[in-house]
């Protein structure tokens, strides 16, 4: 089955608008203390410590006043783990809309023929129910994710399975396997686990560990030299690259920065998918993350309106008097 995630780069455009440079600032024009406020590494998660324990360290290495992780790993589960610092936490939401790829080691506790393994991969492919173990974070009732791809990469002994597995956020691969050796109905456990890409942060772009951190902090505070931490650390933006954008013009920004709702005529764009009740990142027109809010039209009548509030705010990421006030 084709891996068929889209990427938000159909627009729809509402009217034309300039932003001005005096106000605001493009993602990778922002000074190394905001880079870092607003800012993500892509962790390499090794074996052993929580997922709470590696942000907590990223902490304590970068003296910022919180952070946060992008998808909790089981503490013997290694990989991609997004840590975020201070603003940029709010983001993380967003990772919470967006794909995550694994690669597993499923031991089936008998030998199984190759043709019925792959057999059995395959209906597990598409749409699948779901009921979350008993040792998680969500409330135990079945529910449905989409299983984009399954890639088969070996299988030895008719006992070892290794593949490839693109799905939806909130997917447990453990349960997974637990539900494939069911209907092989030899039994199966993940023997090993691990991330390699949760949304936009991926194993090959970016992976960084603890020490890589760790030195890029020293030469930063010790040497002045702020380019290693640059390197490592990503734009909240980031976050938002399969998630549904809406762009404003400057006038818009500061009112919803002091808890407006966005109203049509603020929106230059808007990805062209929007449906009612969707999440939706609304942007500046520099490429800055403003707001997280909830579409209340689909991206059709949104452009056909003229002062209705068409999205509802729910976080917001850019401080007041950022830019200038143009309402009243």
């Amino acid at each position: 089955m084709k891996w068929n995630l889209i990427l938000m780069t159909d627009y729809d455009y509402k009217q034309e608008a300039d932003t001005d440079y005096d106000y605001g600032c493009k993602p990778s024009e922002r000074s190394i203390e905001e880079h870092i406020n607003k800012g993500i590494f892509n962790i390499d998660k090794p074996s052993g410590p929580t997922s709470h324990e590696v942000d907590n360290w990223v902490k304590n290495i970068m003296h910022v006043s919180k952070t946060g992780h992008g998808g909790t790993l089981d503490p013997k589960v290694t990989g991609v783990l997004p840590v975020a610092m201070n603003t940029a936490t709010k983001s993380l939401q967003f990772l919470l809309l967006s794909p995550k790829e694994y690669v597993c080691l499923m031991r089936l506790h008998k030998p199984v023929d190759e043709e019925r393994i792959i057999e059995v991969l395959d209906e597990f492919t598409g749409k699948i129910y779901q009921i979350p173990p008993v040792k998680s974070a969500v409330k135990r009732e079945l529910r449905v994710r989409n299983i984009y791809q399954i890639k088969l990469l070996e299988i030895r002994d008719k006992q070892d399975v290794l593949f490839r597995i693109k799905c939806e956020s909130g997917t447990y691969i453990r349960k997974y396997c637990h539900d494939i050796g069911e209907v092989l109905g030899c039994g199966a456990h993940m023997a090993e686990l691990r991330r390699t890409m949760a949304g936009s942060f991926e194993e090959d772009e970016s992976l960084t560990t603890l020490q890589d951190v760790t030195d890029a902090y020293y030469f930063y505070k010790e040497d002045g030299d702020e380019k290693y931490l640059r390197q490592l650390i990503q734009p909240m933006e980031y976050t938002t690259k399969y998630v549904k954008k809406i762009y404003v013009k400057d006038s818009a920004v500061d009112a919803i920065c002091h808890g407006a709702s966005l109203a049509s005529s603020g929106i230059v764009k808007l990805n062209s998918q929007i449906h009612e009740n969707n999440t939706v990142a609304v942007m500046t027109l520099k490429d800055e993350l403003l707001a997280l809010g909830q579409s209340l039209y689909n991206a059709n009548d949104i452009i056909s309106m003229d002062t209705k509030i068409v999205v509802k705010i729910q976080k917001v990421f850019i401080l007041p008097n950022t830019y200038p006030k143009m309402w009243k």
